[in-house]
């Protein structure tokens, strides 16, 4: 069976003055389910197009299987794409709708009621082909935006944000439906996202991206305990990682670090690690939630504030705790007791802490 996989080579977009895509490199393995990740005009989308032959290359190269196809127009490059709008056409049926690329490509009359047939079946909506796209739910029109390019039998799937126009619920059965469904084609997918849980739950690997740059690659796992940098740790996690500036110094002997209005205690190891890689003493400590104990009561080591907003969520309460001017969030569980206000304490998990170049942003520990 023939591999397919994705190469992008510093790819590069410009828009004007605009870098969209700035020296943008990865290796998409065959059948990979891989995620693009990132705000908005990170330019995700823009490196998506770029694979899809939707946009021109301003720089670098792009590899579908063995071939460079920069100057393959986009109905040559073996991809099917999947948008956030569905693009379904009104007028037609969902059967029409799903063989359009067929009758395009003047596949005969039999295979075409086969292999519909066969993407409907396989999407649940082998009962609604004889109904126009108006007459379906959300949920119903993207299954058949995604029996469209199925039918195609692809060696690569493309989806910028095929999810977002459905509700939270629709979209969270849709993202189970989608895992199977690759995992079942093995096919090669690339697929855009804004949505951190998505990316997260979905694919082999998450790319993040920010201002045209691919920042991080890798697990979800891997990049949610080991980020890179800053923008990496604060982006991925909710609630987010606690960000907080800091000084390298000791005191009576022992290294902390300082920040404003409290100081955290190193173990030998970490300090190490800091005097070997930090740019200079000036640097952002970072802490998860989850990575705190917060009490009532005063426990060794801990950190006294005041707590400044409670939002319980079921499972666990998310604590807003207020030290200086610094608001802290953790993470507390449901029978955490407490009123706006009210004094609390916060230890830190020193095992858990991330460490960060303030210059660089880059990671230390």
């Amino acid at each position: 069976m023939l591999m397919v996989g994705v190469v992008i080579e510093h790819a590069v977009k410009t828009f004007g003055s605009v870098r969209a895509v700035d020296d943008v490199s990865l290796k998409i393995e065959d059948k990979e389910f891989i995620a693009l990740l990132g705000p908005s005009g990170c330019g995700k989308t823009t490196t998506l197009r770029l694979v899809a032959g939707l946009e021109t290359l301003t720089g670098g190269n792009v590899m579908i299987g063995d071939r460079v196809v920069n100057d393959v127009p986009p109905k040559d490059r073996d991809i099917a794409m999947v948008f956030q709008s569905y693009a379904l056409y009104p007028h037609m049926s969902v059967f029409d709708n799903i063989a359009f690329p067929l009758k395009l490509r003047k596949v005969a009359k039999q295979e075409i009621k086969d292999r519909v047939k066969e993407a409907g079946d396989l999407l649940g909506i082998g009962e609604l082909l004889n109904r126009k796209p108006k007459e379906l739910s959300g949920g119903q029109r993207q299954r058949v935006a995604l029996g469209r390019a199925i039918v195609r039998r692809p060696s690569v799937f493309l989806m910028d944000e095929p999810l977002s126009n459905l509700d939270a619920k629709l979209r969270v059965h849709m993202r189970a439906e989608l895992i199977r469904l690759q995992k079942k084609l093995e096919t090669t997918l690339i697929y855009v996202t804004h949505d951190q849980v998505e990316a997260m739950t979905m694919s082999d690997r998450v790319a993040i991206m920010d201002k045209g740059k691919l920042l991080q690659v890798g697990s979800a796992i891997n990049i949610y305990h080991h980020p890179d940098n800053m923008f990496v740790a604060g982006f991925i996690g909710s609630p987010a990682m606690n960000l907080i500036d800091c000084s390298f110094t000791s005191k009576n002997g022992v290294e902390i670090l300082q920040a404003s209005g409290f100081s955290i205690g190193l173990p030998s190891d970490m300090s190490s690690v800091i005097k070997e890689k930090a740019s200079d003493s000036e640097l952002v400590v970072g802490f998860r939630p989850e990575d705190i104990t917060v009490s009532r009561n005063d426990i060794p080591n801990s950190i006294k504030a005041e707590v400044y907003a409670l939002e319980p969520i079921g499972k666990e309460i998310i604590v807003d705790l207020k030290i200086g001017e610094h608001i802290i969030r953790a993470v507390a569980p449901p029978v955490f007791s407490a009123r706006i206000g009210d004094t609390a304490y916060m230890l830190i998990h020193t095992s858990e802490l991330h460490v960060f170049d303030r210059k660089t942003q880059s990671a230390i520990i």
